[in-house]
């Protein structure tokens, strides 16, 4: 889950419909992924580590969230792609 050290910005978009979401996740998935990504969902203190893939079995939790992110990380790398080759187009991103 997120380091709760280095809070790095999110990337928000307003869909179709006003709602506030991260790229590439409907509502649904943005409510989930800020459920699972929150202090209290990962029960964690300063400095602590929730995962790092070796001798722990993964919970679904710690699953759902790869997922998602996953799934907002290639979203929002084709949308910088697509950014990129139209440089007159003005980004809707929110932080």
């Amino acid at each position: 889950m997120s380091d709760l050290n280095k809070d790095a910005p999110r990337r928000y978009m307003v869909d179709g419909v006003g709602q506030r979401v991260l790229v590439g996740l409907t509502v649904e998935e943005t409510i989930e992924f800020e459920r699972l990504d929150s202090p209290a969902a990962c029960r964690l203190t300063n400095g602590q580590v929730l995962w790092d893939g070796r001798d722990v079995i993964p919970t679904w939790a710690d699953q759902r969230w790869l997922e998602l992110y996953a799934k907002h990380e290639r979203a929002w790398r084709d949308w910088m792609d697509g950014s990129r080759l139209r440089p007159d187009r003005k980004p809707h991103i929110l932080n």
